[in-house]
Parts: C-alpha cells; sequence; structure tokens
C-alpha cells in the first residue's frame, strides 16, 4: 500500500518540480540568464532530493517542510542548498574576526546579482505552482513578508531582493522583468521576451 503511495507521490512530485522548473526557465530567458533558466534546481532529480519528494509529497507545500516536521531535519533541503546559488542559504558562513565584531557570528554574504535575480524568479514560480488559479502578483511579497528570511540576508541583497518583489507586486511581470533587464542586468536585447511575456504590458502615459 505504502510502495502505491510513494508511487503516486514520486510521480506528482516529478510534474510539480518541472512544472516549476520550467516556470522560472521562462522567467530567466526573459531577463536573458539563459545558463541559469537550463540548470536551475537540477539537483532535485538526483536520488537524495526526488527519493525524498516522493515520500513526503502533498502537492500543497515543499516535500521537504513535511521531511523536515518528521525527522528534525530535511536531508533533501541540505543537499539542495549546498548546490543551488539562488538560495540564500548557499551564502551562509561565519565571520572571520569573530572576537572584533558585534555582528552575529553567522551571517549571510552578498549574493552576485544574477542569483538573486534567479532568487526571485524562483519565489514567484513557488507561489505560481502552490496557488495555482488563485495566485494573485502580491503573494511573492506577501509571502516574504510573513517569514524571517531577511534576519539572514546581507543587507544589499535584502535591498534587490525586496525591492524587486514590491515592484511584482505592484506593476507585474512584464514591468518588473523589463526593468530588471534594462536597469540591473543591462541585457535589453533578449530574443525569449516576445516568445514567453504575458502580453499583458501597461499602458504608456
Amino acid at each position: 500500500m505504502k510502495l502505491l503511495q510513494y508511487l503516486k507521490g514520486g510521480k506528482n512530485h516529478f510534474v510539480t518540480i518541472t512544472t516549476h522548473k520550467i516556470e522560472v526557465m521562462k522567467g530567466c530567458f526573459r531577463v536573458g540568464l539563459y545558463k541559469q533558466g537550463l540548470l536551475h534546481d537540477l539537483s532535485k532529480y538526483t536520488p537524495t532530493e526526488f527519493l525524498m519528494g516522493m515520500v513526503y509529497y502533498q502537492g500543497t507545500r515543499s516535500p521537504n517542510n513535511a521531511e523536515r516536521e518528521a525527522k528534525g531535519y530535511s536531508s533533501a533541503w541540505l543537499h539542495h542548498k549546498g548546490r543551488n546559488k539562488h538560495h540564500y542559504e548557499y551564502w551562509i558562513d561565519y565571520l572571520s574576526d569573530v572576537k572584533n565584531s558585534d555582528k552575529p557570528v553567522i551571517c549571510g554574504c552578498k549574493m552576485p546579482v544574477k542569483y538573486v535575480v534567479e532568487m526571485f524568479e524562483d519565489r514567484v514560480a513557488a507561489c505560481k505552482i502552490y496557488n495555482k488559479e488563485k495566485f494573485k502578483v502580491t503573494d511573492p511579497w506577501q509571502y516574504y513578508n510573513s517569514g524571517r528570511t531577511r534576519e539572514l540576508l546581507h543587507p544589499d541583497t535584502r535591498k534587490l531582493l525586496e525591492h524587486l518583489l514590491k515592484m511584482y507586486a505592484k506593476c507585474g511581470q512584464d514591468y518588473t522583468e523589463a526593468y530588471i533587464r534594462k536597469k540591473i542586468l543591462h541585457n535589453d536585447k533578449n530574443v525569449f521576451v516576445k516568445l514567453f511575456t504575458s502580453g499583458k504590458r501597461r499602458n504608456k502615459k
């Protein structure tokens, strides 16, 4: 009985992570991050991560949370965060000069901008996948704001991520990604923009 449950969970988990990966890939392509779009979350298909997804699949949230509740930690997440640079947890380190600093011993390092952008696309895509037809452009900001992510983000990384999430909540996908291309990544010549944009443009004044 459990074997059938795990097989069903594996099938559903595969669909979920693949749909998510494709959504992030489209977003990365729209802003010119082609390599990151192709490589995004590939470690989720490795046995260490995928098998835990099979066992703890729920469909309404990440199976990592269910594994964490059952075991006290998530082996899939520990494997994932050490291999994917778009997660801020990848960039957490300790201070080299602990004695002469009043900062926390464990702190977030400044993330390269291209990975902050991928993190933004990842968060938007996750909200789309889990909220489905109920998704609103304000969801990514609300989800971020309800958690404690900001506590471990480098100030510069936090400023950029929050800026993008707020812009997305107010102006939507096309406007925000156009801003990312032109003002952040300086990559306005992008052949994938027309292919993957939603078609909903802000009216010019």
